[in-house]
């Protein structure tokens, strides 16, 4: 795959989900991303995050977010870690760190601190509730954001308690945000020769995510609540539907799908049907139009309705994860991947990058082991 961030190299300061998914891209892309581990905390605090362990100081869940980046050993907080680390910072590009909002100041990882040092560097900052506020110094994490951002009560059945993602999404999109942020700053570097600082928050990211619902609620006091079967908001038919053997997920988000629909089907009774005849009217009486349904699904299984449908209506099976990862398209787009890894001889399976430049995926390559680039990267400085 063509490495279109080679020759960036990133400082990174991070630990556990957020941050490490975030320069996770990066370093798929070709980025140098180099994790500034403290061996006397045992480094990345994902390292010894069960319940399936790799050998000492690793872990299934630290290889989930740290592939294809060096380590080095390095304390921040004595003078000779601290020595190498602006040595380091003399040939970066971007320092990072997903730190509570009040260490980098703390730890000296901003840019008025280290613009002294290279003034092209861009330091980049996730935290929880981001830096100079009443909540800097707050500890957060994905879950406390899904609750307070109104994630939970917009997730689930009408008469459920509130309802978390079964990801944590927030993470994600943070550390994907975070990302885009690192990289238009480092573009921007490269052309001025000046620095800046990034921020982002989990918080300001959850927020942003509830989008359309939200602008619905400050300008027309609308409450999007929870309908049933996780029906969308303002489109009908575009929910779960039971088919004979499971569920699906059925959408039609234009009217043309949903004639496409009750042709295919014979349900010519359905495209006439006043109460169904346009998206208003199938939205205005949701509950008539989901027992309409049911009875049409509950005529096939899952598998032949995707198949029946075959892309010409939107329909998706439901399933689980294993399930999920079984499916013969996963496989046909190169999702799934298997790296080398010292302690498992067999290979260990994990899912692709995401991202393809010229029709390819990065290649897998191992999280590194603690400290394992830490003569390499520092004989360099010599």
């Amino acid at each position: 795959m063509k490495r279109v961030l080679e020759g960036v190299r990133i400082l990174a300061v991070e630990q556990y989900g957020a941050g490490p998914y975030g320069t996770q891209l990066l370093a798929e892309l070709g980025a140098e991303v180099v994790k500034i581990e403290a061996p006397s905390m045992g480094g990345d605090i994902s390292r010894a995050t069960g319940p399936y362990f790799l050998g000492e100081g690793d872990s299934e869940f630290f290889q989930t977010f740290s592939r294809s980046k060096k380590s080095i050993a390095l304390e921040l907080k004595t003078p000779e870690g601290r020595a190498i680390f602006e040595a380091l910072v003399r040939t970066a590009d971007a320092v990072v760190d997903n730190l509570r909002g009040d260490q980098p100041v703390k730890l000296k990882l901003t840019y008025d601190t280290l613009k002294t040092i290279n003034p092209a560097v861009v330091c980049a900052h996730l935290s929880a509730y981001g830096r100079g506020n009443s909540r800097e110094s707050w500890p957060g994490y994905d879950y406390l954001m899904q609750a307070e951002a109104g994630f939970m009560t917009l997730t689930g059945e009408p008469d459920a308690p509130p309802t978390r993602f079964g990801l944590s999404m927030v993470d994600f999109m943070t550390g994907a945000v975070w990302a885009l942020g690192i990289v238009s700053a480092v573009l921007s570097a490269r052309h001025t020769g000046e620095g800046c600082e990034v921020d982002v928050s989990l918080f300001d990211v959850a927020l942003h995510q509830t989008s359309y619902p939200a602008v619905w609620a400050m300008n027309e006091s609308h409450d999007v609540g929870r309908l049933p079967r996780g029906a969308h908001p303002s489109i009908a038919p575009s929910q779960l539907v039971r088919t004979r053997d499971g569920w699906g997920l059925f959408m039609c988000q234009t009217q043309k799908f949903w004639e496409i629909f009750c042709a295919m089907t014979g349900r010519e009774d359905l495209a006439a049907d006043p109460r169904f005849i346009s998206i208003p009217a199938r939205r205005a009486n949701l509950y008539a139009l989901t027992e309409a349904l049911d009875a049409q699904f509950a005529t096939r299984s899952t598998n032949d309705w995707q198949a029946f449908f075959a892309g010409q209506v939107p329909f998706a099976p439901v399933r689980n994860l294993a399930e999920a990862l079984e499916n013969p398209f996963v496989r046909e787009v190169g999702m799934r991947d298997a790296i080398d890894h010292p302690d498992r001889p067999e290979g260990l399976h994990m899912l692709a990058c995401p991202i393809k430049i010229d029709g390819q995926r990065a290649p897998g390559v191992r999280a590194p082991k603690l400290g394992e680039h830490t003569a390499q990267l520092t004989e360099s400085l010599s």
